[in-house]
């Protein structure tokens, strides 16, 4: 008898980050490596990311965006050029300086991002007009050597991304082409992993160095009360072709710069959906990116039992299982004979497997099959018929509508309306996220930032709130002030704490 050693220590509730790190190693979604912040992604978390990927790669191919690979390796004098650019990422920037013994005369970066990579080759590329738009992405991993403490999936060393860049003969068509990326990244995590996002604007503080202006979508993990950059999508305005001497003849021999974009995401992705669905049991997946989407499991199976009837409970079971192939729903047959039922059941449900079909010999004789679904708890029993493809469709997507709406109520009710640095940080310390009055002036930015710190022997405790974004869509806002200097405000920004 195989020993049960895959159940959770800790909750959700009580002890959120081991929880976390539970829940991915138990559930088979990733495991640790010998290099701090470096992680394996085992099957069960990379077939999400595959699809994501399957998924993206169609949407932006309909923009005319085509696939590429550039090289991971970077010279120093590439890096050097824009060093407003690279401050973001030097103090993590990874140096092969040295080959066996020899060092080397010119030292290489790792890539922490790619424009320094890509630009020199889109000025050899492009020359008029005709060779505009330029539109590429690539699906590679990036390297950062972050120097704070490292969270799975969340803040690693090595991660995995795509990442589009694209160069534009007018701003118009750039500005347009940074809110229909931003839309595809909300549809990803709404019709994909189940996630509410919020799409908004980042503060000249925390946009992307070297960009005109960075938009962005936020999530909100409850109960970490934090926000977290879910994906990106910056105008880079013609900062970088100017840097790189990317330009076109538009008439009569004038030159003119390009107008550059750049957007990613990151299995960063897989991480919020994790922490936003999972529960004490274990994974909870999105159904229609599960790597199995059903398990089915025969039930009252014993040494007595006969082999007729053994042969014809299978023979309904992989009935089923091929009805579901055949619709393309990813299915699988739990009839080991070595373990129990109720282990079989543990198993499949701390690995986040959507639904589980139960079928015994007294469900047989009903012509019955009860039904679980692993983000309720919930079992019905439902009629065995030609229909049942049909009706796992359906639950797949009453699944995922539940996850999302679950989401989203969650986070509404984290969301609130505040005017003053008092119930600011009285609020911020509940775990909640703010609306909140701001003049948009960095310096007030910054009070807000050191007003919600928490210190402990002049040491940072817990990090104060910083600006996630200016939503798209928030309240009109009505004779408010800045909640520090009582200047007039003309919309509302999101603070919070955040990853």
């Amino acid at each position: 008898m195989a020993k049960q050693k895959f159940g959770l220590t800790v909750n959700k509730a009580e002890n959120f980050s081991s929880w976390y790190t539970q829940v991915l190693v138990k559930g088979e979604f990733l495991d640790y490596y010998d290099v701090k912040g470096c992680y394996i992604l085992r099957p069960n978390g990379y077939f999400i990311w595959n699809e994501i990927r399957k998924w993206f790669t169609n949407e932006i191919e309909k923009l005319g965006v085509e696939e590429c690979l550039f090289p991971m390796l970077i010279p120093k004098t590439f890096l050097e050029k824009e060093e407003s650019h690279i401050s973001d990422f030097s103090p993590e920037v990874a140096w092969i300086t040295k080959c066996g013994n020899e060092v080397l005369h010119e030292p290489v970066a790792i890539r922490p991002t790619s424009e320094t990579v890509m630009y020199p080759s889109f000025a050899r590329w492009i020359s008029s007009h005709r060779d505009l738009p330029l539109k590429v992405n690539q699906w590679c991993n990036i390297l950062r050597w972050e120097l704070r403490g490292t969270t799975p999936l969340i803040r690693s060393k090595e991660i995995l991304w795509q990442e589009g860049h694209t160069a534009h003969i007018d701003k118009e068509e750039a500005d347009k082409e940074v809110l229909d990326i931003l839309d595809l990244y909300y549809r990803m995590y709404k019709e994909l992993l189940a996630v509410p996002v919020i799409k908004g604007l980042k503060t000249e503080t925390e946009k992307f160095a070297g960009s005109d202006y960075s938009t962005t979508v936020e999530g909100f993990i409850p109960q970490a009360g934090k926000g977290i950059q879910a994906a990106t999508s910056h105008h880079l305005g013609q900062n970088f072709s100017k840097m790189f001497d990317v330009k076109v003849q538009v008439d009569d021999g004038v030159s003119d710069f390009v107008y550059q974009n750049s957007w990613g995401m990151t299995t960063r992705s897989l991480g919020i959906a994790v922490m936003i669905h999972s529960d004490d049991k274990g994974l909870v997946l999105p159904p229609k990116v599960a790597k199995i989407q059903v398990v089915i499991i025969p039930c009252g199976l014993s040494v007595k039992t006969s082999t007729e009837d053994k042969n014809k409970l299978l023979k309904v079971i992989n009935r089923i299982k091929n009805q579901l192939l055949f619709s393309k729903i990813r299915v699988h047959i739990d009839d080991r004979d070595n373990v129990t039922v109720g282990y079989k059941f543990n198993h499949w449900e701390i690995r986040g497997v959507p639904i589980r079909i139960e079928i015994g010999l007294k469900d047989l004789e009903k012509n019955e099959m009860c039904i679980y679904k692993r983000n309720t708890g919930t079992k019905n029993q439902y009629t065995i018929d030609d229909n049942v493809t049909e009706k796992i469709q359906l639950l797949i997507n009453d699944i995922h509508e539940e996850m999302y709406n679950t989401a989203l109520k969650e986070q509404e009710s984290k969301i609130l309306y505040i005017n003053n640095i008092f119930d600011f940080v009285k609020k911020l310390d509940e775990n909640c996220i703010l609306m909140t009055p701001w003049c948009e002036s960095s310096q007030c930015e910054e009070k807000i930032k050191t007003m919600s710190t928490k210190f402990e022997d002049e040491k940072i405790l817990i990090a104060g709130a910083k600006s996630l974004c200016i939503p798209f869509e928030s309240r009109k806002i009505e004779h408010e002030t800045c909640i520090i200097c009582k200047s007039a405000c003309k919309r509302y920004t999101l603070f919070g704490r955040s990853y």
